[in-house]
């Protein structure tokens, strides 16, 4: 059956009988690739159950009803799986990660602005995180930020009064007050920490969360995001 070039999607032929069938397919697989999104990216072993449109990027060694069908994409059409190749420069988003992936002629590439033929890429990321307050003067958020980092800024909103203190601080070990001070604690209040320029941690950091005016007593949460950009390696 012939096949349009870019998104093989199934062309009706001269004089063909049920051409229905055929534009049903083609609509199908149109309507899991215009706004692709991927519930996993590199995934291997098929999903216990899934849904009309449920889309997934494979990865090496796939499995059962996707042997033999490594780096393809996986959707789930008309009661089974349809596979298709993906092509240089195509994006799509991943619901795990919510982030962009760009398809850079071998890999899936999350999160990059500019990539290079060999996957190289100037990539953009957020890591969110809520933390719930402890006791004590401070509470921390282990890890919070990556390992190689460059850090734009964090920002964050408080999902719950935080109580025992009249203000905080948000920063990291040895500089508490980084990505702001005087900071609220009634629910809806918010913070927009940025560094003056873009920060390097070469090492995974924890944010740190210090009470002003007093101790937490334990009560209330605060939502924070990381904003950074990473330095993606080339392939060899």
């Amino acid at each position: 059956m012939p096949e349009t070039s870019k998104l093989g999607l199934p062309l009706v032929e001269a004089a063909q009988a049920q051409k229905h069938v055929t534009v049903n397919e083609s609509l199908s697989r149109l309507d899991a690739v215009v706004q692709l999104t991927f519930l996993e990216i590199g995934r291997s072993v098929p999903p216990g159950a899934a849904s009309e449109g449920d889309a997934y990027t494979l990865g090496s060694g796939a499995s059962g009803v996707w042997s033999g069908q490594d780096g393809r994409i996986a959707v789930f059409a008309n009661g089974g799986w349809v596979f298709l190749d993906p092509g240089l420069g195509w994006q799509a988003f991943s619901s795990t990660t919510g982030a962009r992936v760009q398809y850079d002629g071998v890999a899936w590439v999350e999160g990059g602005g500019v990539v290079s033929a060999n996957g190289a890429g100037f990539v953009h990321r957020t890591i969110e995180i809520d933390l719930a307050i402890s006791t004590g003067t401070s509470v921390v958020a282990t890890g919070a930020i990556p390992a190689n980092a460059i850090v734009y800024g964090v920002t964050g909103v408080v999902l719950v009064d935080i109580g025992g203190v009249t203000s905080l601080g948000v920063g990291v070990s040895g500089a508490t007050d980084r990505y702001g001070t005087g900071i609220g604690t009634s629910a809806g209040a918010w913070l927009r920490g940025l560094t003056g320029s873009p920060l390097a941690y070469y090492a995974e950091t924890d944010l740190v969360v210090t009470g002003e005016g007093g101790a937490f007593d334990g009560t209330g949460s605060l939502r924070l995001a990381v904003h950074f950009a990473e330095l993606t390696l080339p392939r060899a």
